[in-house]
């Protein structure tokens, strides 16, 4: 597609590169054929991806190339070196390997020379510097001839975000050597005085400077295009359906609430809050697990709305069902077993192997009705296209990854309108989660940063209340 020829002669001429390109605008298929113009300046392809989309890759460069299936090698945490079949032209690599495997990064180690490139899928998956798999990739790629980053949702809370994807190209292209030095440059931290009276420094960055730097910096290597700039896709419609809680449920909600109400304020730290905010929306869905380590499950009536729902969409319409929580999943699978028969029902979600996940998506295209994934398993890379509908069953917290599971269905290849279906229960969680989707925000992160600017102005009573108004 036109883009998709600006992208690859944007990114040709030099050894490392970036695209910015939203999901569903053919990334992969540029990537394949930046390789194919690059054929015999290197020597093996190694494509980074996350672990769950491994056979998407390997499906797509079947689809677009004639490679022989024999020189694809797929690796996973068991990988040794001496188990790569010698013939392998393309390493497919999950990147969450990179941080749960030292076997495979050994191998990875041994395997990569001088003369390979080196494709890192979904890079906003190595956004964080610290992060093991993020300096095992950066490190290690750091010698390979030719290097390019792929993402959809690059950053998603500024720039900071780019600090690692660009070292992971290169560390001239930015002009740093370490994140200190970017920061110094480019970030303004929080400050609260502690006990002492002494003013310290916390990780939240509250501003970034000389954006306009950085944006000169990267603009050399980097394509980027918006969906709605390049492709002629139908229209979205976004829908809501409301329920309430049941007496049960707002008992244990407000019983979430109080164990965190029962610590000092200033003990809150963003990782209680988090607590937080997951176990209300659990209760949401139905079940707990309590700070005391007891398993709590409630009457709903979420599926119940779910099920009328789907019953107020056309008969026989495929349908995705986004759901966050394993247990979840199982009563929505519970609940359309009984009213349409367990045969229309496929689960994709990251419990389940590899050949598990393809061979519920094969089962979906070709005759089940209903596809029920989490988005961290099946929010990134697969082409949905099939459904025209969608149901988000419990939300994320964060806009890019919704932005992401919307994109399933949504891409090249859609010829109809995609409508989007969100459950909210009124006087709760989920309306604040929707407000901040809206805006393309993310809760979790604000509600933290509220409670936090409560804490350095020692305003306790507004925390409190800011609590029991979730």
């Amino acid at each position: 597609m036109p883009h998709q020829v600006l992208a690859t002669a944007k990114v040709l001429p030099s050894r490392v590169g970036a695209l910015f390109m939203d999901p569903g605008t053919g990334k992969s298929r540029t990537l394949l054929q930046l390789a194919r113009q690059r054929r015999g300046k290197f020597r093996k392809l190694f494509w980074f991806t996350p672990c769950s989309l491994r056979d998407n890759v390997r499906q797509q460069i079947l689809t677009h190339t004639d490679i022989d299936p024999s020189r694809i090698a797929i690796w996973d945490d068991r990988t040794l070196t001496q188990g790569i079949p010698p013939s392998a032209q393309v390493h497919i690599v999950g990147i969450e390997t990179m941080s749960t495997s030292d076997r495979a990064v050994l191998a990875y180690n041994a395997e990569l020379s001088p003369d390979d490139f080196v494709a890192c899928d979904e890079s906003d998956l190595i956004k964080g510097w610290r992060a093991v798999r993020s300096q095992r990739l950066r490190h290690m790629s750091a010698r390979s001839k030719y290097r390019l980053a792929m993402s959809g949702t690059a950053f998603t809370q500024g720039p900071v975000d780019l600090y690692s994807q660009m070292m992971f190209l290169s560390d001239k292209i930015l002009g740093y050597r370490s994140f200190w030095s970017f920061a110094a440059n480019h970030l303004e931290f929080e400050e609260r005085t502690d006990a002492f009276g002494r003013r310290r420094r916390t990780g939240r960055i509250v501003r970034t400077l000389n954006e306009g730097y950085i944006a000169s910096r990267i603009e050399p290597y980097v394509y980027q295009v918006r969906k709605d700039d390049c492709l002629d896709l139908p229209g979205q419609l976004y829908e809501e359906r409301y329920l309430s809680m049941t007496p049960e449920q707002r008992e244990l909600y407000e019983r979430a609430k109080d164990e965190v109400l029962s610590i000092d304020y200033e003990d809150w730290s963003p990782v209680r809050i988090f607590h937080l905010y997951t176990s209300l929306q659990t209760i949401l869905c139905g079940f707990w697990m309590a700070p005391d380590g007891r398993h709590y499950t409630v009457p709903h009536n979420r599926t119940d709305v779910l099920l009328d729902t789907i019953a107020s969409l056309p008969a026989g319409e495929k349908v995705i069902i986004w759901v966050k929580y394993i247990h979840a999943m199982e009563d929505v699978a519970a609940a359309l077993g009984e009213r349409y028969g367990p045969e229309t029902v496929a689960c994709y979600h990251g419990g389940i192997s590899d050949a598990q996940r393809g061979a519920a998506l094969d089962r979906w295209r070709s005759s089940a009705r209903f596809l029920v994934g989490t988005q961290a398993s099946g929010g990134r890379g697969l082409t949905l296209n099939e459904a025209a509908y969608t149901i988000f069953y419990a939300d994320s917290f964060k806009y890019s990854e919704r932005r992401q599971a919307e994109d399933r269905n949504h891409r090249i290849g859609q010829d109809r309108r995609v409508v989007y279906l969100s459950l909210r229960c009124v006087d709760s969680i989920d309306m604040r989660i929707g407000r901040a989707l809206q805006i393309k925000g993310n809760s979790l992160a604000a509600f933290q940063a509220e409670i936090a600017n409560c804490q350095q102005l020692r305003l306790r009573d507004r925390a409190v209340a800011l609590v029991r108004s979730l």
